[in-house]
């Protein structure tokens, strides 16, 4: 067979791109990877730390077991050891209650069916009835999904809110970043159905796992040993401005400093907020870049807490019911890395959907996250913040409200030699990174063909 000599050229060092590149290389292909800034990641990538000699994550991720593409992406960059998967959660209530969230086995049964402390057994019931409901339509999903919110479509099913403020809205919120009375219930049914059919085809529950080693050592530094192996070359600081294409085929990628970098096919795997400019030579453009500006961006924002002292966490992640209603989870770093406390304790503080958040100041996020520690965790009363870090992100992922799923478009163009890729390209998955290293696959699979 002879050699193929096709330049494959992916724009963006994402997940999304990094994933491209790796399996492009893996098949043998000619591959350059354009990446706009000095580091590979994207939106996931670690930090330094420098007070206390430390090397937290800008953003911290959290991986469920149906996310079979990237195991597959983590297994090819020889990572997937440091993803683990712990039986139970703790969620707490700011008086003091706390109820132990199995996640296996028969104890994740009775979380879907009622896990709030004052759930009583009509309650349970009726969240059984209703979780069975969720699934089913999920599974078959009814015509008029995609008009209605998250909430709307709780309501419906008849979701007691006990176990909606237990569980269901917690889930929700953090599976598409956004509260579920503007969440689409479509997105949330897609994920909760690709769960069941993974389930059924592994005859194993999907469960919640996280990873035991930094963003930066997960997911990149594997990635660039596959790059350095296979010859790929990367090209940091390279803005791309617009695919050349001519006669209906790709012929080359226009820098932003003039140059053009000869390709013969391309993955363009940049987030919907970067993707103007770049198809000006593809027919569909003008649909492609109204879906992603109407698909618009949700804020996300993360706080690296370092403490001098414990809080008195009982696991690896805690859910705080009840608290600013954006919040998801606390990660407590030292259970989930095994990190030394000789110069402080790490705690991670997520707030999804943080459209009041993102505007203030980092002072003030610090402040507001440690009160919010100090109603939960009564060791946090005297806890002194030796180092905080704030990670602002007002485009975090693209927004999840009703009315938007069926805007994603697909990785196919139709110009064959140029495929899409991204979180916000049409997948089984809403903002994940599953999501974006599916559409990676999916693009691959497509140039490969």
């Amino acid at each position: 067979m002879a050699e193929d000599t096709r330049r494959f050229v992916v724009i963006g060092g994402g997940l999304a791109g990094l994933a491209a590149a790796v399996w492009l290389a893996e098949a043998g292909r000619n591959v350059t990877l354009l990446e706009r800034r000095g580091s590979l990641g994207g939106r996931a990538h670690a930090m330094r730390a420098e007070a206390v000699d430390d090397l937290p994550d800008n953003g911290q991720h959290v991986i469920a077991s149906g996310y079979q593409h990237l195991y597959r992406y983590l297994s090819s960059v020889g990572t997937r050891e440091h993803i683990a998967f712990p039986k139970s959660s703790t969620l707490r209530w700011p008086d003091g209650r706390k109820v132990t969230m199995h996640t296996t086995g028969l104890g994740a049964v009775r979380t879907l069916f009622g896990v709030h402390p004052d759930a009583s057994w009509a309650d349970r019931l009726r969240a059984a009835r209703a979780t069975v409901l969720l699934g089913w339509q999920a599974i078959r999903q009814p015509a008029d999904l995609a008009d209605l919110s998250t909430e709307q479509w709780f309501d419906r099913v008849g979701m007691p809110a006990p176990a909606r403020e237990a569980l269901w809205d917690w889930l929700a919120l953090g599976i598409a970043a956004e509260p579920v009375a503007q969440e689409s219930a479509k997105v949330f049914a897609n994920v909760l159905g690709t769960g069941i059919r993974l389930a059924v085809k592994h005859r194993t529950p999907v469960t919640i796992g996280y990873p035991t080693v930094d963003l930066d050592t997960l997911y990149i530094q594997g990635a660039l040993r596959v790059f350095e192996e296979r010859g790929v070359d990367v090209r940091y600081r390279a803005v791309a401005r617009r695919i050349r294409i001519e006669n209906g085929a790709v012929t080359g990628v226009l820098l932003a400093d003039g140059s053009e970098v000869e390709a013969d096919a391309v993955v363009c795997a940049v987030p919907n907020s970067h993707i103007g400019g770049l198809l000006d030579d593809l027919p569909e453009h003008s649909e492609i870049y109204s879906a992603a500006d109407k698909l618009g961006y949700t804020p996300i924002v993360s706080t690296n807490l370092y403490l001098d002292r414990p809080l008195g966490t009982e696991s690896a992640f805690e859910g705080l019911i009840g608290g600013t209603g954006v919040i998801d989870e606390v990660f407590d770093r030292q259970i989930m890395h095994g990190r030394s406390t000789e110069k402080a304790w790490l705690y991670c503080l997520t707030t999804s959907g943080a459209y009041e958040q993102i505007h203030k100041s980092n002072d003030e996020i610090v402040a507001e996250q440690l009160a919010l520690l100090r109603r939960y965790y009564p060791a946090a009363e005297q806890a002194n913040v030796i180092e905080a870090q704030v990670v602002k992100m007002p485009r975090a992922t693209f927004s999840q409200v009703v009315g938007l799923d069926a805007l994603r478009p697909p990785q196919r163009t139709s110009v064959p030699s140029l495929v899409l890729a991204g979180d916000w390209t049409a997948t089984d998955w809403s903002a994940t990174m599953e999501s974006a290293v599916q559409s990676a696959a999916k693009a691959v699979d497509l140039l490969l063909r």
